[in-house]
């Protein structure tokens, strides 16, 4: 094996080692109303994703960018300007007889690496990966979510069933189902579990997020009733009747009404944080979103406000209620609303995940690089050797191959582009026939799996084609 193989992750290696020690970036829980570290909570990372570091790992910590789509989209243009920037300066190095062949190559694995980045995006946003798990330190600290969503949502993509598993995955003890305009089958969910009597947590409560004037969380609801196309008064009384707590969620998406509208109209408080599109918004707007709610007595939460899809769990609310092990689900749900309902801030916590600095959505163009070099900056040092072992690993391998010249060949990038290009189209057909065969039981409530099973055939077949003719005429008919 030549030194010479070594060389790049030996330096690659001592960078990251660096750059994690001596400039390190704790990853912490924080309080999103103090802006402080929460010392009764802390994080444990995820053994799968510490031993598989290079790939969950940087996923995971993209997936969780402040700003998701644009951060992500930006990060395809820098990618996309390293292989253009790579094409030039070995085309110039190479002779000509073999410079138009090489140019051609790179044009034709563009669309190629375009189709596997689109998988790989599909792979971080719709498959669930080793997210690293909050840990209590305490049991009079309950984890709850208020705003979460199923198929039974116009915009879900997750089971009932499944949205238990996932909140079970990420350290909650309960959360309320809040799909849009409807809570009937919530309500047949919560009351099939409690008349089961089935054991364990985490505890599933009904609720339903009204669109009105503004997106509210109705709390706590005991029947069915509907509320589509109500004016919010009428909505706000029906819910109040049954004993429900009143949150608006998302104000700062739109700012439909006044914030003292709300007030008037008799919520409960506000959402200060959401994490299911940007994972902070305007500071300015969350300043006076806090200065409100602190001056006229109403409780500020936090809404995780899940689908299915987009991020890792970023954010908890935490209630304070001791002796919750020895509860009922009747006795734990009245113990949430009551201080939802009572405005007790100091017995609700808002908790974010921190493994950033702050920074704007403006000027993002850079951003991809810094959180690049962030993520290197939270590695713990097992993470740091994970990286370490698999650079020499890939390196190995590449060095043996390398020095047959049939394997070498044989095994080139020219000849893996198009098989990961087909591994990666095989993926996209496969979650398209899922998301298929799941609409047919809740066509009548969501609209995103026909768009996105359509989204996942079409973007599947066209990647299958064009890396199959590419890998036809690079491998087979050579």
């Amino acid at each position: 094996m030549r030194l010479k193989h070594f060389v790049l992750p030996m330096l690659a290696a001592v960078a990251m080692a660096v750059i994690a020690l001596f400039f390190h970036y704790p990853v912490h829980i924080e309080n999103a109303l103090t802006l402080q570290p929460e010392a009764g909570f802390g994080i444990q990372t995820n053994l799968w994703r510490t031993i598989f570091e290079p790939v969950p790992g940087v996923l995971l910590y993209f997936n969780r960018s402040f700003y998701g789509i644009t951060e992500i989209l930006q990060t395809l243009f820098w990618l996309l300007l390293i292989y253009a920037g790579y094409t030039l300066v070995k085309s110039f190095l190479l002779k000509e007889n073999n410079r138009k062949k090489f140019l051609v190559g790179q044009l034709v694995n563009l669309p190629v690496l375009a189709g596997i980045w689109f998988a790989l995006f599909v792979v971080m946003i719709f498959i669930p990966l080793p997210n690293d798990k909050i840990v209590k330190k305490t049991s009079d600290w309950v984890l709850v979510t208020t705003h979460s969503h199923t198929e039974f949502s116009h915009d879900g993509l997750i089971s009932q069933e499944g949205l238990l598993k996932w909140h079970k995955r990420n350290g909650f003890d309960a959360f309320f189902i809040t799909d849009h305009n409807n809570h009937r089958q919530t309500l047949e969910f919560v009351n099939q579990r409690r008349n089961k009597a089935l054991p364990g947590e985490p505890v599933v409560f009904c609720g339903e997020e009204f669109s009105g004037s503004n997106h509210l969380s109705l709390l706590g609801l005991k029947s069915d009733f509907k509320t589509k196309g109500l004016p919010d008064s009428v909505v706000v009384a029906k819910a109040r009747s049954e004993g429900a707590a009143i949150l608006v969620n998302h104000w700062f998406d739109g700012e439909h009404k006044t914030l003292d509208y709300y007030h008037n109209l008799g919520v409960d408080g506000f959402e200060i944080e959401n994490t299911a599109t940007d994972k902070r918004y305007n500071r300015e707007v969350y300043q006076r979103i806090k200065t409100f709610c602190e001056e006229n007595g109403l409780i500020m939460n936090g809404g995780l406000d899940f689908h299915g899809y987009g991020s890792a769990c970023t954010l908890w609310n935490a209630f304070e209620i001791p002796g919750w092990k020895n509860m009922d689900s009747q006795a734990k749900e009245e113990a949430i609303l009551n201080i939802i309902k009572t405005r007790d801030q100091s017995k609700l916590k808002v908790l974010l995940l921190n493994d950033r600095p702050y920074y704007e959505k403006k000027n993002l163009f850079l951003q991809t690089l810094l959180t690049l070099l962030t993520y290197f900056r939270t590695l713990n040092i097992w993470q740091v050797l994970s990286w370490i072992f698999w650079m020499f690993v890939v390196a190995v391998v590449a060095g043996k191959l390398n020095r047959n010249p049939v394997t070498a060949n044989k095994y080139s990038c020219q000849q893996i582009i198009p098989l990961s290009g087909i591994a990666g189209a095989l993926f996209l057909l496969s979650l398209g026939l899922v998301y298929l065969f799941r609409n047919q039981n809740v066509e009548d409530f969501t609209e995103i799996y026909p768009e996105y099973y359509r989204l996942l055939f079409m973007s599947g077949f066209v990647l299958l084609i064009i890396s199959c003719v590419t890998a036809f005429f690079r491998t087979f008919r050579k």
